[in-house]
């Protein structure tokens, strides 16, 4: 069995990869994997055409969802994002919390930061950067953030308790966070379990959809709720690379394991009673 340690190396040597990958090549995988498919279609990703502060030239194909559409980002936040690949969502975010805001992308991918650096450098944009770092470990202060987002990435981490708990201590009393990320609902075939580069593309590193929320609860925040759940359909060319003909019929059968979802929580400011022993 590999160690945490283990699982982000190999996470941290594909992603340098990915970096230097086409967009196309990317939207075609999960998510970034590999040119694994042939379908026309993304498997993952979602359009940012549409939203203001996208950039072409940041957007890897990389994620599962649109956070920042649900983050209720206001002008002046600090937005963290975590796992931000080559800025695509950090500049989405610096829309919209505008230049008395401040956006901090973190992510454990020198060849991710160093892109990122450069698109922000090519945008002139002073108040968006780009920090080199565990996001369970956060290279961050305390009670910083207005709000947090993420695409794709909290699956990729090994000890997502540490994230959920690093995402509590570094955003302010009533601060919230949206993150887009992969879960499953009931239990995914063994043979996607045990293969890296599922891993890498963010289906193997899911967990149920319940502990995931759970674990939110766990890490002290409040008034969760599921902004969007969707399910992930994955083309029979790439379950060609696990299954047989009739195992592929047995996978497509049952019902979808694989969701992508945009999950939203506050962290509450706790009210101090007198007598309590708390003020």
């Amino acid at each position: 069995m590999q160690t945490e340690d283990q699982i982000k190396e190999l996470v941290r040597q594909k992603y340098s990869e990915i970096a230097l990958q086409p967009k196309e090549q990317n939207q075609s995988s999960c998510c970034g994997a590999g040119s694994c498919s042939g379908e026309v279609y993304n498997i993952m990703s979602e359009e940012y055409d549409e939203l203001d502060g996208y950039n072409q030239d940041a957007d890897l194909g990389l994620g599962c969802g649109l956070p920042t559409q649900f983050a209720k980002i206001k002008k002046g936040d600090t937005v963290i994002d975590l796992g931000s690949g080559a800025g695509n969502d950090c500049f989405v975010a610096r829309a919209e919390t505008g230049e008395s805001g401040k956006v901090i992308g973190i992510d454990f991918t020198p060849a991710m930061i160093n892109k990122a650096r450069q698109n922000a450098e090519n945008l002139g944009f002073n108040n968006v950067e780009f920090r080199e770092g565990d996001i369970d470990n956060m290279p961050v202060n305390d009670n910083v953030a207005d709000v947090i987002v993420s695409n794709c990435v909290l699956n990729l981490v090994p000890n997502k308790k540490k994230v959920f708990g690093e995402m509590h201590r570094v955003l302010k009393n009533g601060g919230h966070f949206s993150i887009s990320d992969i879960v499953l609902v009931g239990e995914l075939p063994e043979k996607f379990k045990g293969a890296a580069e599922m891993y890498a593309g963010c289906v193997s590193g899911a967990i149920q959809m319940q502990d995931y929320l759970t674990g939110i609860d766990n890490a002290g925040f409040q008034n969760i709720t599921i902004q969007k759940n969707k399910p992930i359909i994955i083309p029979d060319d790439i379950l060609a690379d696990y299954f047989d003909e009739q195992e592929i019929e047995e996978y497509k059968s049952q019902e979808t394991a694989i969701r992508s979802i945009t999950v939203y929580a506050e962290k509450v400011e706790k009210k101090c009673k007198p007598g309590s022993g708390c003020c």
